[in-house]
């Protein structure tokens, strides 16, 4: 009902899944253009709760709602790219991107939601919250690079570490902000599949 209500609102829902705790469900908003990732993000979530108020369901956002157990959290994973990165040879301004990212990955844990601590332990599909990584194809990375993307030498990275809770417009501009700053960075070396 919330997918059929958001398609029907104008929004860009590109695909919804079941996930791994229990009641937990997932979907995808994009691909979006700059702020209007915020804006449909928003006004998803509101939807959501009106139909989960319809069919007398209780929903949260919080990344972590099952604590006892082996549970995985719930993010808002982040998919990013610029036209150089979706352009040939764009692999190597994905990798720059990262690195810094990678330098500032504190501000940007400050910035990515509530009870995030709870859902970043390098457990479950994830990077603990106090180290960063990358890697390819590896969900236990902070930042994950496609499989695809790495064949085709150019797409996006997906940043795994923001909360199911985090602000949209804080989380994609500190991103922007942070990956068009122009420094140098050391090299981070990326997580094999097998560290997963």
């Amino acid at each position: 009902a919330m997918y059929k209500c958001s398609l029907y609102a104008g929004l860009d829902l590109s695909g919804t899944n079941g996930e791994v705790m229990p009641g937990q469900q997932e979907y995808q908003v994009g691909p979006c253009i700059g702020i209007d990732a915020g804006d449909q993000l928003y006004m998803s979530r509101y939807i959501l709760q009106r139909v989960c108020e319809e069919f007398q369901v209780f929903c949260t956002l919080f990344p972590k709602p099952i604590t006892e157990g082996d549970w995985n959290g719930a993010g808002m994973h982040t998919n990013v790219s610029t036209k150089t990165m979706r352009e040939a040879g764009g692999l190597e301004a994905i990798k720059t991107a990262i690195y810094k990212l990678g330098a500032k990955h504190s501000e940007h844990i400050d910035m990515y939601g509530s009870g995030n601590e709870l859902r970043l332990t390098g457990l479950h599909e994830t990077a603990s919250i106090n180290d960063f990584s990358y890697g390819v194809a590896n969900r236990g990375a902070s930042i994950r690079i496609g499989r695809d993307t790495e064949a085709d030498g150019c797409g996006y990275f997906e940043d795994r570490r923001p909360s199911s809770n985090a602000d949209p417009y804080l989380v994609t501009g500190k991103i922007m902000s942070t990956i068009m700053e122009d420094v140098e960075v050391p090299v981070i070396t990326p997580l094999s599949k097998q560290s997963a």
